[in-house]
């Protein structure tokens, strides 16, 4: 098995819900496996739960909770969420300038960041027009599948 073959088998566990494939040919076998990341999506907000573990003896605390969730909503925008895992960069390089800025106008297909995912440098771009209102991750930190990147004001 060449390098090409194994990075193809790799490929198709990341693009799917696999999480494990197992494959042998002539004597050799490769086995790709990865967690699939479904609960901490739930989990994305860890200050939603540290705010509810407070109040959580009070029977205010689920509306709490329920507040917290849509809050990046109201404040003007719509979430730009990770397609996959991996970890989150705002430049191409450490010396480059961002891709985007907080204020700045942004266009449909525009990159906005970089997440890295199994040593591939994946571009996220936008899939429409607006302003970038708020960077909700600091740059090299890990992200979830579906955690929310930024919030975009549309045009």
């Amino acid at each position: 098995m060449d390098i090409q073959y194994v990075r193809k088998l790799v490929k198709i566990v990341t693009d799917s819900q696999i999480a494990e494939l197992e494959i042998e040919e002539e004597g050799q076998r490769v086995r790709v496996t990865r967690t699939l990341y479904t609960e901490p999506v739930v989990m994305a907000s860890p200050a939603s739960a540290a705010h509810a573990v407070a109040p959580q003896p009070q029977a205010a605390a689920p509306a709490a909770v329920e507040e917290s969730a849509p809050a990046p909503e109201p404040a003007g925008g719509v979430e730009v969420r990770s397609p996959i895992v991996g970890t989150f960069y705002r430049a191409s390089s450490p010396d480059a300038e961002p891709f985007v800025k907080v204020g700045e106008a942004i266009s449909t297909g525009q990159t906005l960041c970089i997440i890295e995912a199994m040593k591939i440098m994946n571009e996220i771009e936008s899939d429409q027009s607006g302003t970038i209102v708020k960077i909700l991750v600091e740059d090299g930190q890990p992200v979830e599948y579906n955690q929310p990147l930024f919030i975009v004001n549309p045009s």
